[in-house]
């Protein structure tokens, strides 16, 4: 399954760079964990959910669909409640903006997004919290249109281990249970922020391939965020899908750069083979506009995110949950010019993008 990536003259490389930066509008560009919102407005139950930026720099970006979280993920509230209520308002706000945007259910809902000019928005959960203890909830949130499920954060929860809980159990008898239903109901099983035991068993018992929509290579990076090759390995073969996010953890400095992304991309091709490799950024398309002021914010997220026991090893207050050089309306065609000048054929660069997310899809969504 390994593939080395191809040689190019130096000439050839840059036309093949150039060449992939603009297909990124002919393409299908899947980010399978991100958002559509905008980082400079102020959090609040009154503020737009996808304002007019956030649409026109969504559609800017090329993007054709993306996986956006909604649901419980931490905190005081009632998970099930406020999950559900989430879900309610986002398809309120899709109505509003039917024109733009279009709810994913199906592989054939993203070709037709692509098709009509509009963005796909797939419903994702984070945390698998909402499920409390009944397994059947499974088939009603199937039925309000999620169709990303997540089994956990960072820490533990009633499912299994996250990625920053030591003891790294695995899966529950519950989880167990839970990742039965989702196969059977057609929801994907995402094992992102999962600890090593918990990847390793979800992927084994399961009877679909299942995916990590948002990771990094802890073979290039030892981090607990980062998956191990032994999970990479396994979900490939299984048939599954990785994502590479746009995070400090592909960096030991929490200084991550576009570099770093292409060299986790690259360790994620020849390990699990590029028809198994794609992009979930964990990031929006619409940048934070004065950074300055952002270290300020962000040093209070991570104290929260601390106090509730969620935050992971790597995050700190002078690192960025993203990019600095792939942030914006671009990041899509840039990383795309980075893997042609890597030396990634067109052909490669366009199912990293989209097209493996779509097979994947396909297989656990059909249509």
């Amino acid at each position: 399954m390994t593939m080395a990536a191809a040689t190019f003259a130096p000439g050839t490389a840059m036309a093949a760079a150039a060449s992939a930066k603009g297909r990124i509008d002919d393409w299908i560009v899947i980010n399978a964990l991100g958002g559509l919102a905008d980082p400079n407005c102020e959090s609040g139950a009154d503020v737009e959910q996808f304002t007019p930026r956030v649409l026109a720099e969504a559609a800017a970006s090329g993007l054709t669909a993306v996986n956006v979280t909604l649901g419980y993920v931490s905190g005081p509230a009632e998970p099930f409640e406020f999950s559900v209520r989430e879900i309610a308002q986002t398809d309120a706000a899709i109505r509003a903006n039917s024109g733009r945007l279009a709810k994913i259910l199906t592989a054939a809902d993203i070709r037709k997004a692509k098709a009509d000019g509009k963005v796909g928005v797939i419903y994702g959960f984070q945390n698998g919290a909402m499920m409390g203890s009944d397994a059947s909830r499974v088939d009603i949130f199937a039925g309000l249109g999620v169709r990303v499920f997540q089994l956990t954060y960072n820490p533990a929860n009633q499912l299994g281990d996250g990625s920053m809980a030591p003891e790294n159990r695995g899966l529950t008898p519950f989880g167990r249970e839970v990742v039965e239903r989702l196969n059977a109901a057609k929801v994907m099983v995402d094992l992102s922020h999962s600890g090593e035991r918990t990847c390793l068993e979800a992927a084994r018992l399961s009877r679909v391939p299942i995916s990590i929509n948002h990771t990094g290579c802890r073979a290039v990076t030892d981090l607990p965020r980062n998956k191990t090759d032994a999970e990479l390995r396994l979900v490939a073969e299984k048939g599954g899908f990785v994502g590479i996010y746009f995070m400090p953890f592909l960096n030991a400095s929490g200084h991550a750069t576009a570099q770093d992304v292409v060299r986790h991309i690259d360790h994620a091709v020849n390990l699990c083979g590029e028809d198994h490799v794609g992009i979930g950024t964990d990031g929006t398309v619409t940048q934070i506009d004065d950074l300055q002021h952002y270290q300020s914010v962000l040093a209070k997220e991570i104290a929260e995110r601390r106090a509730a026991g969620i935050s992971a090893a790597g995050e700190r207050p002078d690192t960025y949950p993203f990019i600095t050089d792939l942030r914006g309306p671009d990041q899509f065609r840039e990383l795309a010019r980075l893997l042609a000048a890597k030396g990634y054929s067109s052909t490669r660069i366009e199912k990293i993008m989209g097209l493996n997310f779509l097979r994947h899809a396909q297989t656990v969504w059909g249509g």
